[in-house]
């Protein structure tokens, strides 16, 4: 079914815009009529962008989070509606607002209404659908609980945003610090000493403490070599990354993460909580143990416990329980294991990994909280040490010119 762009007016006269899928021009002007959308213009995409096939459409971008959670909450109260699937997704892709997502779920809705399933459909732009949300909607329509999976996706993307979104605001204040801190000891660098050392060179009997001395030597050489400074800092940073982008240097660097100081414990656990919410959303979700684990060891960005969790699967596959390669693998802390033995006896697997992610989630915001409060004194102490030092290189000189000049 052709999709076609629009552009119109409500009632109220506010501008709008989005896409509209219906079998000609006439019955998507009559579509947009009912609801009350006054159309300006109106195209048939395709014939837009001859060169744009069906089901590529924008497929290199992103959806955000939040707008893929509430799509897909919107989707599970129509499937629990009992509404039909074709309508559901027709009514989801006129309601969001996102461009490429309601694209994408037009021409969904149209393979759906040939006959495919949806899974395979969603299957068709990765880069708005993880292999983890396929999954999930693919185990939906097998076991008959399309509208329970699709909530607990929302809840799951939901989650996974707010984890993301933690980190982020922990570390933006140090960043901000820092870099005020760097361009401020910049100015005095290359601006301010300067100047001193012209009214230091005016008094010839001055001699000039150590500290002075390495000051104005480090202002000099920033002055006149400024451009070899930002250079090697360039240069270390282009060689880290192009490191860090290889195999090796990934596996290494992710390695090295986790044994860091401070920084090594919340990497862990940010791994630890996205590893067991994850698996616990696809165990609820009616994934099998040996695919949910093919799909997690995606989730935690990281070579080393990806190592663990294959390893894992591997002798689960051969009838080993999920607790004891988890703790030969010596990756991950002892109260995960504790509790997914505990879940594997029980027969409540998925409501322990559940609690665990719970915990940790708590632990990494604690720990973010802690470590931002830390950051930011720590900051400001180095940043006043740094520029007291300059302070006291310039000031003590002006005190023995003065002294020298009564």
């Amino acid at each position: 079914m052709p999709i076609f762009e629009y552009k119109g007016l409500t009632r109220d006269g506010k501008n709008v815009k989005g896409v509209v899928d219906a079998d000609n021009l006439r019955t998507a002007r009559t579509k947009l009529k009912k609801d009350n959308i006054y159309v300006i213009d109106i195209r048939d995409k395709k014939k837009t962008d001859p060169k744009k096939k069906a089901g590529s459409v924008r497929t290199t971008k992103k959806v955000g989070v939040k707008e893929l959670s509430l799509m897909t909450r919107q989707l599970a109260t129509l499937v629990k509606a009992n509404i039909p699937l074709v309508d559901a997704l027709t009514a989801v892709s006129e309601q969001v607002e996102n461009p490429v997502l309601s694209e994408a779920l037009a021409d969904c809705k149209n393979m759906v209404n040939e006959g495919a399933t949806l899974h395979k459909s969603l299957a068709k732009y990765p880069n708005i659908f993880t292999n983890i949300y396929v999954s999930m909607v693919e185990a939906g329509e097998m076991s008959g609980s399309l509208d329970v999976i699709l909530m607990r996706l929302a809840e799951f993307t939901e989650a996974q945003a707010d984890l993301k979104a933690k980190v982020s605001s922990a570390m933006t204040y140090p960043i901000i610090m820092m870099t005020v801190t760097i361009g401020l000891l910049g100015f005095l660098f290359i601006f301010l000493i300067p100047k001193m050392v012209t009214v230091f060179e005016s008094a010839p009997n001055l001699e000039l403490p150590w500290y002075t001395v390495m000051i104005i030597d480090a202002s000099q050489f920033m002055v006149n070599y400024w451009y070899l400074v930002v250079g090697v800092v360039l240069i270390t940073y282009l060689m880290f990354k192009n490191w860090k982008n290889t195999p090796a240097g990934a596996k290494q660097w992710d390695a090295i993460s986790l044994k860091l100081p401070i920084v090594g414990p919340t990497v862990r656990m940010v791994a630890v909580s996205r590893f067991t919410r994850t698996l616990a959303t696809l165990l609820n979700g009616g994934v099998p143990m040996l695919a949910a684990l093919d799909i997690v060891r995606n989730v935690v960005s990281n070579h080393v416990l990806a190592k663990a969790i294959d390893e894992a699967r591997s002798n689960i596959s051969e009838g080993e329980s999920i607790a004891g390669p988890l703790k030969k693998s010596g990756q991950f802390p002892p109260i995960v294991i504790h509790m997914v033995n505990i879940g594997e006896k029980t027969g409540e697997l998925e409501n322990m990994l559940s609690q665990v992610s719970d915990a940790y989630d708590f632990q990494v915001k604690t720990k973010l909280e802690g470590l931002t409060s830390l950051m930011g004194p720590v900051v400001i102490v180095l940043m006043g040490f740094a520029i007291g030092m300059i302070v006291v290189a310039v000031m003590v000189p002006m005190f023995e010119m003065a002294n020298i000049a009564g």
